[in-house]
């Protein structure tokens, strides 16, 4: 399959490491232009020069600003009047007591998981559907379906994710634009490979140790791997694709089997 996205502007929130970076990277060697987003212009900068190195000639916009702030989305309008791609993918996560997180806590993981999602949403779908083609994607977690016991609030925002994005696929029916939710298994991503190491044997050679790994603590999954951020990738750059047309308002799975049913 050739998936061109020549002549598109992409934006992916949250994109200067993980599985925003591997999704930038995807969009731009199919062609897009690509805003990659964080709050450090530093930070950005330097994850534009790694970009660079990995898909060399491709056309790279730093766009730094903290998108959960309605000050940080007019910094990216700013920057990127007009997009065609958007892919909500920035989000905040971590395990607590579920009887001990504040209220601040369940606000903070709500406004920056979910609202900052549907604030860009809001922004940029007017335009695309203006222009008769668009993609919004939302990238949420198998936690939005299997929700952790020690990750409520995390498992709540996710949820809500799809809910918003079932939600905007129906506003913007019939447009040509398409809207759709991404629900990724455990990811092989920043500090994984160290928290998987204090669990198995740390002698073990990194493929053998994430499988002991997921064999005991993540058995639901039927890849019994860790899913590597690119193939997360793979499914986000065929949704924005002219071949994916036909495919909105679906939660599209790339869990590795780890949810254990048909549909979501």
């Amino acid at each position: 399959m050739q998936i061109d996205l020549k002549g598109r502007t992409a934006l992916v929130t949250g994109s200067t490491q993980g599985i925003g970076a591997a999704i930038a990277a995807g969009l731009a060697r199919a062609g897009a232009r690509v805003g990659v987003n964080g709050r450090s212009p530093e930070r950005v900068e330097q994850s534009v020069a790694e970009l660079a190195r990995e898909v060399p000639g491709a056309e790279w916009v730093p766009v730094a600003a903290d998108v959960t702030t309605q000050e940080g989305a007019d910094r990216v309008a700013e920057t990127l009047p007009d997009v065609d791609i958007l892919v909500n993918n920035l989000g905040v996560f971590g395990a607590a007591d579920p009887l001990e997180i504040s209220d601040d806590e369940w606000r903070r993981y709500f406004e920056v998981n979910v609202l900052s999602a549907v604030r860009l949403t809001r922004m940029f779908l007017p335009g695309m559907t203006g222009r008769g083609w668009g993609r919004v994607q939302y990238i949420a977690s198998d936690s939005a379906i299997v929700t952790p016991a020690e990750m409520i609030h995390y498992g709540m925002s996710k949820t809500a994710l799809l809910a918003v994005s079932r939600g905007f696929a129906k506003q913007a029916a019939g447009t040509g634009v398409t809207v759709n939710s991404v629900i990724a298994g455990p990811t092989h991503t920043g500090g994984v490979e160290d928290f998987v190491y204090e669990l198995v044997d740390r002698d073990l050679p990194w493929d053998e140790a994430q499988r002991a790994f997921m064999r005991k603590y993540r058995p639901q999954s039927l890849i019994q791997r860790l899913i590597e951020p690119e193939e997360i990738a793979h499914m986000v750059v065929y949704l924005s694709s002219d071949q994916a047309s036909a495919t909105t308002g679906g939660a599209l799975r790339v869990d590795g089997g780890y949810v254990d049913a048909i549909l979501p």
